[in-house]
């Protein structure tokens, strides 16, 4: 895409603009920032890997991972305001994703050990494990307040912590993975994936763009599935006292 056409697009940013201001919204403001920061963002991360790449340095490779890892987390912990420890637990989870994932794309030789695979299939991996934690954070926070007389009943009758939140962790992994499944379900059908249109779109082969994003979709599935889980198991004890009686958590905010 030249530099002409990519200047073009800021129409579409006019127009939610003009939405924006025509319904009273609000959002000018941020609209505007949300721009101007996703393209110097984008920008500086171009330029970045193309150095990483050019450099193929293993130090550099690590580095960027580990600071996707950082702010994914941060950002998932938000949802989990209140709880001491969360992010650790947080960036514990997606890491641990991440290392799985990745080490059996490479043991198994899917793909190439080079950081023109690595990061892009890391960024997927952690930007999945991100959002899934979050969620998980998020309906964890709802139904342990929506159950919370269920929890301390069973705490009252002599239940573990485990034994008592067991129903609210299970329900809360499932609700985190729901938007992930129902992606797998519909894709191809209401949705064209990025990668794979991405591909097409740059003059791949179709059905070679397809294989890939089966691939992309198999992973992303597993990511939410293991970070799911092992936040739930490093988490489920935050919802308690040292005396093993159930916080008193704030109103959480969308």
């Amino acid at each position: 895409m030249s530099t002409t056409a990519l200047g073009f697009t800021l129409a579409f940013i006019f127009i939610t603009i003009f939405i924006s201001m025509r319904q009273k919204l609000g959002l000018e403001k941020e609209i505007w920032i949300g721009t101007i920061r996703s393209a110097v963002q984008l920008l500086l991360v171009g330029y970045l890997l193309q150095f990483v790449f050019n450099t193929n340095h293993p130090a550099l490779l690590v580095l960027i991972i580990a600071i996707m890892v950082v702010v994914a987390a941060a950002n998932s912990a938000k949802r989990g305001k209140g709880l001491t420890g969360v992010f650790w637990r947080v960036a514990m989870s997606i890491g641990a994703t991440e290392a799985v994932t990745m080490g059996l794309l490479l043991v198994l030789r899917i793909i190439e050990p080079t950081p023109q695979y690595i990061i892009p299939l890391s960024g997927m991996i952690i930007g999945s494990s991100m959002v899934v934690s979050g969620l998980f954070l998020n309906q964890m926070h709802l139904n342990v307040q929506a159950s919370r007389g269920e929890i301390e009943a069973l705490l009252s009758l002599g239940a573990t912590v485990r034994q008592a939140i067991q129903v609210s962790l299970k329900r809360s992994v499932k609700s985190s993975m729901i938007p992930t499944i129902d992606g797998m379900k519909t894709i191809g059908l209401v949705q064209l994936p990025g990668m794979m249109t991405g591909m097409i779109v740059a003059g791949a082969d179709p059905v070679e763009a397809v294989r890939y994003q089966i691939l992309i979709v198999f992973i992303l599935a597993a990511s939410a599935a293991l970070s799911s889980m092992m936040l739930g198991l490093l988490s489920y004890k935050l919802w308690f006292t040292e005396d093993e009686k159930l916080r008193m958590m704030a109103k959480q905010q969308d």
